[in-house]
């Protein structure tokens, strides 16, 4: 994680808010917070799709047992969260969530920014998302912080979900991706 003066801003700085800011990994002793976070973050989507997007109903004990989950706390309250799942040649960001009183304060882009430092040191030069497509604020965060569309995939069940991707050099600047956007 680079300090605040950095290009890409520490997550425990980034926030319109007054607070003291920290990031720590989650372990399974915060499954209960993390669910929790999680639902009243995802819970304004609900009426858009007719149902609980998946988020909400994940199994957060195995999640994280499997992969690596930071924590945003404000004073000590945990209001912002990221899970990413390292793989092979890439690093997969599962969940960005902040509890509805800390939304549009910045702290999902501070843990996106967060996460390409984690990509770096787990020598992973790409980042990858999906989320649905109904989620338009998303795409366009997601956009904003150098996100392409690789494709979309419409599931019976679930909707159209939006797979994107990000190239990272070394250096932590962002390259532009081959991939076309479908």
């Amino acid at each position: 994680m680079r300090n605040s003066d950095s290009a890409h801003p520490d997550p425990s700085q980034a926030s319109k808010d007054a607070g003291h800011k920290t990031v720590r990994r989650a372990t399974t002793a915060d499954a209960a917070a993390v669910r929790e976070l999680t639902r009243a973050a995802y819970a304004k989507w609900v009426p858009i799709l007719g149902r609980e997007p998946r988020p909400m109903t994940a199994d957060y004990d195995a999640a994280l047992r499997e992969h690596l989950v930071d924590l945003l706390r404000v004073d000590g309250e945990a209001v912002a969260l990221i899970e990413m799942a390292p793989k092979a040649d890439h690093l997969l960001i599962v969940n960005v969530a902040a509890v509805p009183t800390h939304q549009g304060c910045g702290h999902g882009s501070a843990l996106m920014a967060h996460a390409e430092e984690v990509a770096r040191s787990l020598n992973l030069s790409e980042m990858r998302l999906y989320t649905n497509a109904r989620f338009a604020e998303n795409l366009r965060l997601y956009g904003r912080l150098g996100y392409r569309i690789d494709r979309e995939e419409e599931h019976p069940q679930f909707g159209a979900t939006v797979y994107m991707s990000k190239r990272l050099d070394a250096a932590g600047n962002e390259q532009s991706s081959n991939r076309k956007p479908s």
